[in-house]
Order: structure tokens, then sequence, then C-alpha cells
């Protein structure tokens, strides 16, 4: 069984700008993506974005499309999720999760972001 382990989360004023990073290891999903959630309070947890590690496929949420970027650096077993333009409704516990295709199987602790407005 492999783990995830995220970090970069933090408070940020909106127009700010964070990095948060996922190293996952000893995962043996078939061409696997990881992932990024958020669960804002109240609310039910939804995809943020997602990234194929075998052909660098990406996908984004339509909320974040052109603010967030996913990235993978493969020689780390890292991803990165760089979120630009922030915004108060952007405030939310994100976590990482790895899966066949983007399909989550398993999850990250999560890492809290708050942006003030």
């Amino acid at each position: 069984e492999g783990t995830l382990a995220e970090s970069g989360g933090g408070l940020v004023q909106a127009g700010g700008s964070l990095r948060l990073s996922c190293i996952h290891s000893g995962f043996t999903f078939g061409d696997y993506g990881v992932g990024w959630f958020r669960q804002a309070p109240g609310k039910e947890r939804e995809a943020v974005s997602c990234i194929v590690l075998s052909d660098g496929f990406t996908h984004y949420a339509s909320s974040v499309k052109g603010r967030f970027t996913i990235s993978s650096d493969n020689a780390k077993n890292t991803v990165y999720l760089q979120m630009n333009s922030l915004k108060p409704e952007d405030t939310a516990v994100y976590y990482c999760a790895v899966g066949p295709s983007c399909v989550p199987k398993s999850w990250g602790q999560g890492t809290q972001v708050t942006v003030s407005s």
C-alpha cells in the first residue's frame, strides 16, 4: 500500500498564490493519476484537478480553470498544484488522491487553504 503526503497549505489574501505538493509513493495502480480534491465546510468534496502520470493528461474543474495549474515531477514522485488568483471561495481542505485513470482510490490527510477577502 502506498503513501501520500500533502503540504503547502496556508492563509493567503484574495488574489494571492499558493503551491500545494503531494508526494506519492508505493502505488501499483496501472496508468494512475494523481488528483486534488477539496472540501469546504458544509459542502461535499469536489474534484479540482488531476494529472495522469503516464501521458501528462490533465483535467480541471471549470471553477479553477485558468487559475490553477497541475504538474508532475515524476523523478521526485511529486505532483504540484499551483493556485493563482485565489478567491475566498477557494477556501477548503485540499486532499491529494491517487487511483487508476484519476479515479481516487487512496487519499491523503488533507491540507487547509484559507483565502481571506
